[in-house]
């Protein structure tokens, strides 16, 4: 339990300093570019939800790693992109303004997705849309406004707070993860290999789904990239809240074992393009 408090706090503490760090353009950015927006559209919530769908239909997975998919895969706009894609490289104004714009668009997109999913889903899978738009706002559109009222009022102390808040707040995140993964790696293996290999498959698909989409400019690249392959557990835990059956944990557990293992190689490699960009950028 003080795990996840720990958790949830970071997770608050890293969206309020995004509303430190972001400005208003920044905000926006995405919607003063309709082709970019396009294919992030495209890749995140059609390419994405297809492959899950692909993945049910052609592989015989354990029914809740398919129910576990398929919400994955209809539950884009993590509120930690901004860090990840700045740390990474990406561009900071796609970084804030694509998480922004997913966020809003899920109020939308996940119960039109789940009504298209129907035939694959368990008969009693419904969203609560009040308890979806208070996830929303609990874990990103509050701690963010919050964040750009302060930027506004005390200009000088968020140029100050932002950057070593996003950092702590970073690595008591890690350290978190790291914790769920290692003390339930006996549920991890308990849920079985088939289940690993599936959220690591999707999670390798979006990667390359959104490197491609992002065109190229390597910035954008990364940015959509991740963006595709980086899924908002909170959303699919409220979409899981109803269904019966096996406890959601050790799914997500597995998916952030699965998905680490696939992640980390994409990432180092990402920072190695970022540091050679940044060094030609100097001799030139």
């Amino acid at each position: 339990m003080l795990l996840l408090l720990t958790i949830k706090l970071a997770i608050t503490a890293l969206v309020f300093a995004t509303g430190l760090i972001a400005t208003r353009d920044d905000l926006f950015w995405i919607w003063r570019h309709p082709p970019l927006l396009a294919r992030s559209f495209l890749a995140m919530y059609i390419l994405v939800p297809l492959v899950a769908i692909a993945m049910v239909l052609l592989f015989d997975l354990p029914r809740r790693t398919e129910i576990g998919l398929l919400f994955l895969s209809i539950s884009a706009g993590a509120p930690l992109l901004p860090r990840k894609l700045i740390k990474l490289g990406g561009d900071p104004a796609f970084a804030f303004s694509i998480v922004i714009a997913t966020s809003l668009l899920a109020i939308v997109t996940v119960p039109a997705s789940l009504a298209l999913l129907k035939p694959l889903l368990p008969v009693e899978t419904e969203v609560d849309l009040v308890q979806l738009a208070m996830t929303i706002l609990k874990t990103f559109l509050i701690p963010l406004g919050a964040g750009m009222l302060f930027r506004k009022f005390f200009p000088d102390w968020a140029e100050k707070l932002g950057d070593p808040i996003m950092r702590y707040a970073g690595i008591v995140l890690l350290i978190g993860a790291a914790i769920i993964i290692v003390s339930s790696f006996g549920k991890i293996m308990e849920v079985g290999l088939p289940t690993i290999l599936a959220f690591a498959g999707l999670t390798l698909t979006a990667l390359a789904m959104g490197h491609w989409l992002g065109g190229p400019d390597e910035a954008q690249r990364t940015s959509l990239a991740v963006s595709c392959a980086t899924r908002h557990i909170g959303l699919a835990m409220v979409i899981a809240a109803d269904i019966k059956g096996p406890g959601t944990f050790p799914l997500i557990a597995t998916y952030l074992f699965a998905s680490a293992l696939v992640s980390i190689p994409y990432v180092r490699w990402r920072k190695k393009v970022a540091s050679q960009l940044i060094q030609e950028e100097v001799v030139r």
